[in-house]
């Protein structure tokens, strides 16, 4: 699936099922995501009802726990891993139904959802893909945090956090985000917390489905999961799943770098709130039809990169 042309949009060859709980309600989920024609984007049907809801950061309304759209009985939360996978794959349009108000945690990773598209497959659309370019940086603090865009011709997430703790402490993790790299270094990368926190959240009634199953756990300046970290800066990595699958939000894919320190769903939602409330800090461009494969042609001109195609 790494050679499929990255100049038109994508939707899924077929439909794809999975089955999990939900992280919060501990609860079983079920959920299908369906092919969707061009120009539809993501978006999720409420459970119970015929309303949709686009994967869109104006929709957003909550951002403490996890990433949510939708409101009241309507809102689906914990979508942040989905998403991931989907901008990850490069994948423009799918409607996600759920029977429930979260998305099934998994492993507390994006991996599971890849292994279930990889092998449904995709398919590519007449339709050209459109992307925002950014033109010029924006940049959003809170409390110590800092998040910003700046213009680049390709994708890249340059994130570091830094945690009171050994175990943890600073991580930096700087990469183009291309179907390969999220395979290969993001999609495995598993949400991580501390055990007291997670006590706090259960007697609060939340995060009732937790557990060494879905979650890294650390404890006592320990990581409590008997096989230990995917890697030894996993907690970095994951981070950088959720700011691409928060970044999604967007609507469509973002050419530029988005660097974030102390990252987390409320500054990966600050920052694309910033970026669209100045029209002259990006445009929306679309892709020109992909060259051959080649690296040079008989002109001398470079090939465009898979990941970074040209635009119009």
């Amino acid at each position: 699936m790494t050679g499929l042309r990255n100049d038109r949009q994508k939707t899924l060859a077929e439909r794809v099922t999975l089955d999990g709980l939900g992280v919060h309600s501990g609860k079983p989920v079920s959920m299908v995501l369906h092919p969707a024609p061009a120009d539809n984007g993501i978006t999720f049907i409420a459970p119970g009802t015929d309303t949709e809801i686009k994967a869109h950061w104006s929709q957003v309304s909550a951002t403490s726990l996890c990433t949510v759209i939708g409101r009241g009985s309507e809102a689906i939360g914990t979508i942040e891993h989905l998403m991931a996978a989907l901008m990850g794959l490069g994948i423009d349009n799918v409607v996600v139904e759920v029977d429930a108000n979260e998305v099934p945690v998994m492993d507390g990773s994006s991996a599971q959802f890849v292994a279930a598209i990889d092998q449904a497959g995709l398919m590519v659309q007449t339709v050209a893909r459109r992307y925002i370019r950014i033109l010029k940086p924006i940049r959003v603090e809170q409390n110590g945090a800092v998040s910003e865009f700046r213009p680049y011709a390709g994708t890249r997430f340059d994130i570091t956090i830094d945690f009171d703790t050994p175990l943890i402490g600073r991580q930096h993790f700087a990469s183009d985000l291309t179907p390969d790299v999220f395979r290969k270094e993001l999609a495995r990368a598993r949400t991580f917390g501390n055990v007291s926190d997670v006590e706090k959240l259960w007697a609060m009634g939340f995060a009732k489905g937790s557990s060494l199953e879905n979650s890294v756990a650390i404890s006592d300046g320990r990581v409590l999961n008997p096989e230990g970290t995917r890697w030894p800066d996993e907690f970095v990595r994951h981070k950088t799943l959720d700011a691409v699958g928060d970044l999604s939000l967007a609507g469509v894919p973002i050419l530029g770098e988005y660097r974030s320190y102390k990252p987390g769903h409320k500054m990966n939602h600050s920052v694309l709130v910033a970026l669209f409330a100045d029209e002259d800090a990006y445009e929306m461009v679309v892709a020109r039809p992909q060259r051959e494969a080649a690296l040079v042609d008989f002109s001398g001109e470079i090939a465009v990169p898979a990941y970074c195609p040209e635009v119009a």
